[in-house]
């Protein structure tokens, strides 16, 4: 049995088990030790049906050499796992270092997400849960994509999509959603890349997950502003009256079903949010979902809270795709202290999304 983001108890009976894809991610990075350790949690191996997309020799290296480790967490044996042994080139292979992320890392951890979304296409899987990548291994191996995200997009053909980062306080049991509307560009082009219309589009997919994914219907969703204090009335920044006030005064009229609050100044948009998650006057009403405008507007607050057990999730994709909201950390790969909390929590996630799919 497990909860569901509405408390409700899932029963996953054995032919019913969701079925997860999990990529190895960069190979030299944290992601063979953190899958080792989530798998080898059983409440994983045995409630879902759990396929790493990788290569095997690689995760037995990392499982020898992490047992010769003092006070190591329990780790999973390759030997029993299920495994999609991804073919690499032999030099490729060769040239995989732990703790170095170089162009055969990020060659092999390109082909392993490729695998995995012609897989779920397919049919094959319910879900890909997807270890960490480096986008300079992946540049250097030469594929330029700003992420995994974009290059889930653009494989399962569809442009709109977005990245929704879910947690649950560990402290309350309430359940932050926070999607950006910007993602990984620089600073200096966010708020001529904002408009009207990205908005729209994102809120659209903020609204369509809330109620796909969650149950969430006739949600209450905070919006962001941009400029401190949301610009105070054209003192420090137009952006708010030019455009994002009368944008929200539209959407608000557009469906008077949702609460659409903002925009809120950036400064003071997370207390509600922190409050909520630390058991500090939970009356507060914290809203269903947040929207930020750019990436760290929405992730300084979201890591500073929830660094350990935060989700990535894509939402506009065919299928579920979750990953842990932490990054290779190549300086402390192989030595078998990585926290692989944000794993499980991703596996939990994708599992859980998927069966709400279903109902």
């Amino acid at each position: 049995m497990y909860q569901n983001n509405q408390g409700n108890l899932i029963n996953f009976a054995k032919e019913n088990r969701p079925r997860l894809a999990l990529t190895l991610g960069d190979p030299a990075g944290i992601g063979p030790e953190v899958i080792l350790k989530a798998l080898a949690d059983t409440e994983i191996s045995k409630k879902y049906d759990v396929t790493v997309v990788g290569n095997k020799d690689l995760l037995v290296q990392t499982y020898r050499k992490l047992n010769l480790t003092e006070n190591l967490a329990p780790l999973a044996n390759p030997d029993e796992l299920s495994i999609n042994d991804v073919q690499l080139d032999g030099e490729i292979k060769g040239e995989i270092i732990s703790g170095i992320g170089n162009a055969a890392s990020g060659a092999a951890s390109f082909a392993y997400m490729e695998y995995a979304i012609a897989q779920t296409l397919a049919g094959k899987f319910d879900a890909i849960v997807t270890g960490p990548i480096a986008k300079s291994a992946w540049k250097a191996a030469g594929y330029n994509y700003p992420g995994q995200t974009e290059l889930l997009a653009e494989k399962s053909g569809v442009d709109r999509f977005g990245m929704l980062f879910v947690a649950r306080s560990p402290h309350t049991g309430w359940i932050l959603r926070t999607l950006l509307a910007t993602t990984h560009i620089p600073l200096r082009q966010v708020a001529d890349t904002l408009t009207p219309k990205l908005l729209t589009q994102k809120l659209d997919l903020l609204v369509e997950c809330l109620e796909k994914d969650f149950g969430i219907e006739n949600g209450r969703i905070a919006i962001a502003g941009l400029n401190p204090h949301s610009g105070e009335q054209g003192q420090l920044g137009h952006e708010e009256q030019d455009w994002l006030i009368p944008w929200l005064e539209q959407e608000r009229q557009n469906r008077p079903q949702l609460q659409l609050d903002g925009p809120i100044p950036p400064d003071t948009m997370w207390v509600k949010p922190g409050q909520a998650w630390y058991g500090n006057s939970l009356g507060q009403n914290p809203a269903d979902g947040y929207l930020a405008l750019y990436h760290d507007q929405g992730l300084i607050p979201v890591k500073l809270m929830a660094f350990d057990r935060a989700v990535n999730t894509s939402i506009g994709l065919p299928f579920v795709r979750t990953s842990p909201d932490h990054g290779t950390a190549f300086d402390i790969a192989g030595k078998g202290i990585a926290d692989a909390t944000s794993m499980k929590a991703a596996i939990h996630l994708a599992a859980e999304l998927v069966s709400q799919r279903q109902i």
